[in-house]
């Protein structure tokens, strides 16, 4: 009889939940908020992502007491060993899996993109990660803690440059450019300056402007200079980590697969992409970009499959199934 496995892919703006069979069937896809226990909290993090299985069982029609045989938890903002230990601790105790595994989400998306198991991954959504494993099994990442570990990167920090950008061109700080005419709409103001200075006295989140990083890229792809510049750092910032980590774990002179996903580069961003690959064509020739075709997700369900001894085919399934399903359009509170 096929047991149960779980996979989450928690980023910094959605969790994903994946709750399928031994057998690679899919039983259901649910979303949630972000997971962000550097500012919530690790217990109520765990807490939320137990909801977020429960809700999963019941959209399967289970109950809520259905054993689940692996949970794999592939975690935004759980960069440490320590925050790994203790997530896995709170987990277990919550009756999430029979079995747990927590991993930074990063390695998600090389699991989901790289076959063999080892490369780099690049995660840019609403914020940037990324991490390395050597085909010896060695393995390095970042500390990745923000502003305050030199991190600059993924959607967040996109939109809060074109905001920026937009502010100077305005007050003759900077060039002009067409961000003063688009970055206002989706908040229904007049002018970047108003949507800065409702974000300063707390009326629109700071999170919410994530929302504006696609119009950023669409501006950047109309030909405008300055959004132009905002992409083209995003792109030498991510060239920086893939370089950064095969150099410490000595694989440039190795062919290397270097998976790309995350809202910011699954989503046909060419100018991006297309500037990536120059880049690592001059700096790290012998790397082989790709762009992920699944979500994240997927990649942690299928180390739940592999920790549950299931075959091989149930992988292939289940990858297939979610590479042809849209992702869930609403949200679990």
């Amino acid at each position: 009889m096929p047991e149960l496995v779980v996979g989450v892919d928690g980023g910094n703006s959605k969790t994903d939940l994946v709750l399928a069979d031994t057998e690679g069937r899919l039983l259901s896809w649910v979303r949630g908020a972000g997971t962000r226990p550097h500012t919530e909290g690790m217990e109520i993090t765990t807490e939320r992502l137990a909801r977020l299985g429960r809700h999963a069982l019941a959209q399967a029609g289970l109950p809520a007491t259905t054993p689940v045989r692996v949970g794999a938890y592939f975690l935004a903002n759980v960069d440490r060993r320590a925050q790994e230990r203790l997530a896995l601790r709170q987990l277990t105790a919550l009756g999430a899996a029979d079995q747990v595994l927590v991993r930074n989400d990063t390695l998600a998306v090389l699991r989901a993109g790289a076959p063999d198991g080892w490369g780099v991954a690049v995660v840019s959504g609403a914020g940037i990660n990324a991490a390395a494993v050597h085909p010896g099994g060695r393995s390095a990442r970042f500390l990745s803690l923000g502003d305050i570990t030199g991190d600059w990167g993924g959607g967040l920090a996109v939109a809060r440059a074109g905001l920026g950008a937009a502010v100077r061109a305005g007050d003759g700080r900077g060039p002009a450019t067409r961000l003063r005419q688009e970055l206002p709409a989706p908040f229904g103001l007049d002018s970047v300056e108003a949507v800065a200075l409702a974000v300063s006295a707390g009326e629109i989140e700071v999170t919410a402007l994530h929302g504006l990083a696609p119009l950023v890229f669409a501006t950047a792809e109309s030909g405008d200079a300055v959004a132009r510049g905002i992409v083209e750092r995003l792109g030498d910032e991510i060239v920086a980590m893939v370089t950064a980590l095969l150099r410490r774990l000595r694989l440039l002179r190795t062919p290397t697969p270097v998976v790309l996903g995350g809202g910011t580069l699954q989503n046909d961003r060419l100018l991006l992409r297309d500037h990536i690959g120059a880049r690592l064509a001059v700096e790290a020739p012998l790397a082989r970009p790709r762009v992920l075709d699944v979500a994240p997700v997927a990649g942690a369900v299928a180390q739940a499959l592999v920790t549950a001894d299931a075959p091989a085919d149930a992988q292939d399934r289940l990858r297939k199934t979610l590479a042809a399903r849209r992702p869930p359009s609403v949200r679990v509170d």
